[in-house]
């Protein structure tokens, strides 16, 4: 039986280049606006995905309207938009951060003039109910950095790394990318990077100090291997941690330490600000070393700073209550 003469499609021809599908406008400008926020903005990895995120969700809802210009969107669709999320049952901060998503999209839209109107102007933003955060208390996080260090490399690496994560108050992010140009323990401090690319020294406890020194001297050569990697803490496979990665590691520990309660590396952020405005510190300290722009986001712990006001109250003011006899 013979072959017949095989048609090839045409984007398999050798004779015709093979065309990426096209790209929609919606997506070309989501990615300059991207752009332009790395590098103008200098906005953290993990937000500017999140922006990502809720702004492809613009986008499925926008053509399902049939819009394929976001500059054709008016007030009632961004409008009808934000009320599909909250029947969507998004939570108030999630849609508190699309919605800054969207602002700043058509703010860069009307800057580049891409777009006639920002049609956001007279959106307002949705209320935020305080939320207190979630603590560990001080017997927990004793139990949680107390536990024995086994000889294995990783086991040292995930001590220093707890026990830093805590000493320090750093987001889990910042711990995991740590670089050894940020990290000087002769002196005793972590120049961390947070969002928007901005900097903040954080001194280290002593404690904090010899674990980490015991990693780098005995640990980190043995999961290294001789090669070069700029960050700390690092595995077998000479790559830095990701955030999963730390976090089934902190879980794993709490399970160690017969702690039953659901923690994260945030809860321990929150700990470290916590317990410090309980021994006595001040909250623009506490502001600083967490890296807030904002004192309104750090005032979230007043709730501590209230209750130790009130222990001070009750133990020095000079006229305490007293019972008295009632008088016949």
């Amino acid at each position: 039986m013979g072959y017949g003469k095989t048609t090839l499609p045409h984007c398999l021809s050798p004779r015709a280049p093979c065309l990426a599908p096209a790209v929609s406008r919606m997506e070309q400008l989501i990615e300059r606006y991207l752009n332009d926020l790395r590098i103008e903005g200098g906005l953290a990895v993990n937000t500017l995905q999140a922006y990502r995120r809720d702004l492809h969700k613009l986008q499925r809802y926008l053509k399902l309207q049939d819009i394929d210009d976001p500059a054709r969107a008016t007030r009632q669709t961004l409008s009808g938009f934000l009320g599909h999320l909250k029947r969507a049952n998004l939570s108030a901060a999630s849609s508190a951060r699309c919605l800054a998503a969207l602002r700043g999209f058509y703010r860069f839209l009307r800057r580049e003039r891409l777009a006639d109107e920002d049609p956001l102007l007279t959106v307002a933003r949705p209320r935020l109910w305080l939320k207190l955060p979630r603590t560990m208390t001080q017997r927990e996080v004793g139990r949680l950095l107390d536990l024995p260090v086994g000889p294995e490399p990783e086991a040292v690496r995930d001590a220093a790394m707890v026990e830093l994560l805590y000493a320090t108050g750093l987001r889990v992010s910042e711990l995991v990318n740590l670089e050894f140009a940020q990290l000087n323990l002769s002196v005793g401090y972590v120049l961390a990077t947070g969002k928007g690319a901005k900097q903040r020294v954080v001194p280290l406890g002593d404690v904090a100090r010899r674990k980490v020194q015991r990693y780098l001297e005995t640990a980190r050569p043995r999961l290294a291997k001789g090669r070069e990697c700029p960050n700390v803490f690092v595995t077998r496979r000479r790559k830095k941690l990701t955030r999963q990665g730390f976090w089934k590691i902190l879980k794993a520990r709490a399970r160690q330490a017969g702690i039953s309660k659901r923690i994260s590396p945030h809860m321990l952020r929150h700990s470290f600000a916590t317990h410090l405005l309980e021994h006595g510190a001040d909250l623009r300290s506490v502001q600083a070393m967490l890296g807030h722009a904002r004192i309104s986001t750090t005032q979230i712990y007043t709730h501590v700073e209230r209750e130790r006001l009130k222990r001070l109250h009750t133990q020095f003011f000079p006229r305490k209550h007293r019972r008295t006899k009632a008088v016949p």
